[in-house]
This record gives structure tokens, C-alpha cells and sequence, in this order.
């Protein structure tokens, strides 16, 4: 039987829906139905035994994910990657794990790969109650640090690409200490995510060395990507590279000080805030980012949309709204930066 999303399904879609009555407690059930529907399609489509174990493990990890997650959306957290190899006694691993205590300090959760060096100075700094580890199944140098061990917050993913996931999806800030390939892949990934709109804006801190690291990387980038045309001078703003903590600590509140999220709902971007913009402050907002907008196109305050009613605990923020032409990222942080400053 060829099976369909639609409910077209006849004695399969009775079926499911008597296994979700019977199982109970099921959110959001037409998703769930579709999530069996797409197990039983893909049982049926493929016959190779490491496509569907893929299928399987993948799933089961990002229900887990959110398990663990889920408890603690209401808290901001931040993301920190950096090399597994800096040893405790180094500059830069004290640097993390002062970072990460006063993180925690401001109300801030922590997550880490779970693992040695700048890992582990992560959740150090943040200690056990405050950090989260999204641990790889490595053969060498990645079993869980001391801190994080016998944590209910410590994950264990088998693929990266899981793992990414939930570095990303569960942040609300970036910093990125000096490391080897594994720090600048996951660098790059949120370079990506954040210039080609796939992820929400939100902070990405490069915290350097004295002997900067990122400085040289940052030299490179100005000299072969923005002189060669790969990249556009407005990709800059998105990201901040500092050598001091507590600057990368300001720049990680400040983004949050007005801009709380935003959403594209219909082919606009709304824009959630913790305090309303006046006219006089939507007018420059207008002015300094014409191209931001499509053209004719203002910039207006607005009410929440219907499809924002699955955040409920949203819905009580002021709200801008624009046609933003899906192009212009970088700009989009420089835009939630002057936002921040009313």
C-alpha cells in the first residue's frame, strides 16, 4: 500500500489514530502522525539495513535531545566550543572558566561537548547544576569530563550532525575559544546557519588568545574571502572577537537588551522586543536600513499573528514587522544592534 500524508490512508490511518488514544498524553498528534507515517514509508522505500539503523538512531537522539532540553527553554544558555587540548594550567582554559562562572552568575546556563580542555573549563566555571554536555562517541580523547560524568545533563550522540543540532538549536549565544579542526568546523557551521538565515540571529563571540588566534583567522578572512568577493563586508557584523571575557560577556547581553526573537510568518519578519519602538525610532530603523526592506515597504508595529499562538508566552511583547528581502543577514544583526540601543 502506498501510504500518504494526507489522511487517505483508510484502515492505517484508524489504526494510528487508535495507537495514539491508547498511548496517551501525545502532544501535538498530527505531527506525531506524520513522524509514523514517515517510519512506515521509509521501511517500505528502503531495503538497506544502514539507512533505516540512520533513520532510527537520528530519531531516537533528537527525542532525547529535547528530553533533557526541554526543562529549561525559559533559561538563556550559550554554546562554547574550543580545543579539547588546552591543559588547566593554560591561559585560555582559565579564561573559560572565568567566563563561564560569571555567565552563570548573570543567569546564563552553559553547554559544552562534554569533553577535555576548554569543555571542561566550561562547565567548571559553570559547574554541575548549571551545564549541559552534548557529548561524541569518539575512540580517543572525548569521554565525558569529570564535571559532567554522572550528569542527568550529559548526551551521548553518535553522530555529529545530531550534535550540531543541538549545540545550535538549544543556544541563545556562541563563544569560541582557539582550537583545531573540530572548533573551526563548528565555528564555520554557525557562520553558515547565521549568513544564510537558517538559524535565529544571536550572538557569536570569538574569544581570543594574547597571542590571537582569531586575530590571524580574522586577517585571512579580511585578505582572501572579502578581498576575493566570497564574502560581503556586512557579514562582519556577525560576529565579535574580543580578547577580554567580560567584553564577550557585554556583547552577549546587549543583544538581548531590546531584541528578545523573531519569526517569519507569511512572508514577514516579526520581530519580538522587550520594550515598543516609537515612531521616531521606527524612522530611523527605516532611514539607516533601507535594504533590509523590500521596496515600498515600511517597517510597522503589529500585533501578534494567529501562527505565533504555539508560543503563548510570547504573545504578550510588543512586535515590528517588515518584508525583509532574505538577503541582507549580516546587515539583520547590525539591525538588531541599533534595535538594542533604544
Amino acid at each position: 500500500m502506498e501510504l500518504s500524508f494526507a489522511k487517505n490512508n483508510g484502515k492505517i490511518d484508524e489504526i494510528i489514530n487508535g495507537l495514539l488514544k491508547e498511548a496517551g498524553g501525545v502532544n501535538h498528534p498530527r505531527i506525531v502522525r506524520e513522524m509514523i507515517i514517515a517510519a512506515l514509508k521509509a521501511g517500505q522505500e528502503s531495503d538497506y539495513l544502514a539507512d533505516l539503523k540512520l533513520i532510527n538512531n537520528t530519531m531516537k537522539e533528537m527525542r532525547y535531545t529535547n528530553k533533557v532540553f526541554s526543562p529549561y527553554r525559559q533559561t538563556k544558555k550559550v554554546t562554547i566550543f574550543g580545543s579539547a587540548r588546552t591543559a588547566p594550567d593554560e591561559e585560555m582554559y582559565q579564561k573559560c572558566l572565568r567566563f563561564s562562572q560569571k555567565l552563570v552568575d548573570k543567569g546564563f546556563m552553559i553547554i559544552t561537548g562534554g569533553g577535555p580542555g576548554i569543555m571542561e573549563a566550561g562547565n567548571e566555571g559553570a559547574g554541575s547544576d548549571n551545564s549541559f554536555a552534548v557529548n561524541i562517541k569518539l575512540p580517543f580523547e572525548q569521554a565525558p569530563n569529570p564535571v559532567m560524568l554522572a550528569n542527568p545533563r550529559l548526551i551521548s550522540y553518535k553522530y555529529f550532525f545530531n550534535r550540531k543540532v543541538a549545540f545550535i538549536k538549544e543556544s541563545d549565544a556562541i563563544a569560541v575559544f582557539p582550537g583545531g579542526f573540530g572548533t573551526l568546523d563548528e565555528a564555520m557551521e554557525v557562520f553558515t546557519l547565521i549568513q544564510t538565515g537558517k538559524t535565529s540571529p544571536r550572538p557569536l563571540v570569538l574569544v581570543d588568545s594574547e597571542q590571537g588566534y582569531w586575530e590571524d583567522w580574522f586577517k585571512f578572512i579580511k585578505s582572501h574571502l572579502l578581498g576575493s568577493g566570497f564574502i560581503s563586508a556586512e557579514d562582519f557584523a556577525i560576529f565579535t572577537l574580543t580578547k577580554d571575557e567580560d567584553e564577550a560577556i557585554q556583547t552577549i547581553e546587549e543583544f538581548y537588551r531590546n531584541y528578545h526573537s523573531l519569526r517569519f510568518i507569511d512572508g514577514r519578519l516579526v520581530i519580538r522586543l522587550n520594550k515598543q519602538l516609537s515612531d521616531v525610532q521606527i524612522e530611523e530603523l527605516e532611514y539607516e536600513f533601507p535594504e533590509l526592506r523590500l521596496p515600498r515597504k515600511k517597517i510597522t508595529r503589529t500585533t501578534p499573528f494567529p501562527e505565533e499562538g504555539d508560543e503563548p508566552d510570547l504573545l504578550n511583547l510588543p512586535r515590528i514587522s517588515l518584508h525583509f528581502d532574505h538577503k541582507h543577514y549580516g546587515l539583520l544583526m547590525a539591525f538588531i544592534g541599533r534595535i538594542n540601543t533604544f
